[in-house]
């Protein structure tokens, strides 16, 4: 049975090269779109890109909207299909263009893997997720145990997610050296933080509640002051794993290094909801927490920019598209309470129509 083409994998090293240093995508970026052309290459039964025609594409769709999740048995949702679909076109528009292949594809060939209009509006519809009110991140932050060390580890994750808004991957890498309790903030130095696209900025401690705060704080100095770590060594350091007398290995207090990846921080999240009762959230839904806070308090257009770049978003629009839909009982307030009669303010309608302005300005662009 074949399982791969040797001139097919030369060419997909020569495309990841080109989706790493020319679009600069991410890890996670890439092997989502080396999933999806294997999946493509699976179909095909390995034949070389090179004779690639457009009813491979038709029928690779047809075959997509039949197939089953093998984690759930049922068919794959249209986001997941569309993924798929897009990063295939991306593929093959530059395949289009490489030598070898200008003679024999065409930039429309890559065009059949479009999905349907009415898939692809289906796909990509914006809908209300999941996310933790304040209340309910520090109901998790009091029933949180913290006698141990891994214990009160686990509850500053917690607590320094809110306070930062910082990305799990981020978390996992901060040093020391990367947070001035003095100043409450912390610096995302991509050099050593491994931010969303290598991205370096500073954030202040977001202004969540003094008890929030006191917990961080508490963490870093015992990390410092009790137990002499330098600049260098890890905020959130890994689990220490040693053989107890049964000969199963145990948690055995902390080591002095950085987790590799972020899934620790994940495990720790989901067991602190579920023992406080509460469903699972996520790290990164506490950005979104943290976006609709700062809707409630920003009162004027330099204050949520502020807030939007303490996010470490260049532009407050990428705060409002990808996290600032309003909560569906707060649009219900908003709607009727518009039906009633108020006093203008002349600043508040200046600001106003000065984000209408930036929102037209951003949709010419």
């Amino acid at each position: 049975m074949v399982t791969h083409n040797a001139e097919n994998e030369r060419i997909k090293r020569r495309y990841v090269a080109f989706l790493r240093e020319a679009k600069r995508l991410g890890d996670d970026s890439i092997d989502a779109a080396a999933a999806a052309i294997h999946q493509f290459e699976t179909y095909t039964r390995f034949k070389d890109f090179r004779a690639f025609h457009i009813e491979q594409a038709v029928g690779f769709k047809r075959q997509l909207a039949i197939r089953l999740s093998e984690k759930t048995g049922r068919p794959l949702s249209k986001s997941t299909a569309y993924s798929t679909l897009m990063a295939l076109r991306e593929m093959f528009r530059w395949l289009a263009g490489q030598p070898g292949f200008r003679s024999r594809l065409t930039y429309t060939d890559a065009e059949y893997f479009n999905p349907s209009d009415a898939d692809g509006a289906i796909a990509k519809a914006t809908r209300e997720g999941p996310v933790p009110t304040l209340e309910q991140i520090r109901h998790v932050l009091t029933t949180m145990p913290f006698h141990t060390e891994v214990e009160a580890r686990n509850r500053a994750v917690v607590a320094f997610t809110l306070l930062t808004g910082a990305r799990d991957r981020a978390l996992a890498s901060f040093k020391l050296k990367h947070v001035d309790l003095q100043r409450g903030c912390v610096f995302q130095d991509a050099r050593e933080v491994r931010t969303k696209f290598s991205k370096t900025f500073m954030t202040v401690f977001f202004p969540v509640g003094d008890d929030v705060n006191d917990i961080v704080v508490q963490w870093i100095k015992y990390l410092t002051e009790k137990k002499h770590w330098g600049h260098d060594d890890p905020v959130f350091p890994k689990t220490r794993v040693t053989a107890g007398e049964t000969r199963q290995f145990k948690a055995d207090g902390l080591e002095r290094a950085h987790w590799s990846n972020a899934n620790p921080i994940r495990q720790i999240f989901k067991s602190g909801f579920t023992e406080a009762g509460l469903q699972y959230f996520n790290p990164h839904s506490f950005r979104k927490t943290i976006a609709l806070l700062g809707q409630k308090r920003c009162r004027t257009p330099e204050e949520y920019k502020a807030w939007s770049q303490n996010l470490g978003h260049e532009d407050v629009l990428t705060t409002l598209r990808n996290y600032g839909e309003v909560a569906l009982e707060r649009q219900f307030e908003i709607i009727q309470s518009l039906g009633k009669p108020s006093e203008n303010d002349p600043e508040l309608n200046d600001a106003f129509q000065e984000f209408v302005r930036k929102v037209r300005a951003a949709e010419r662009a």
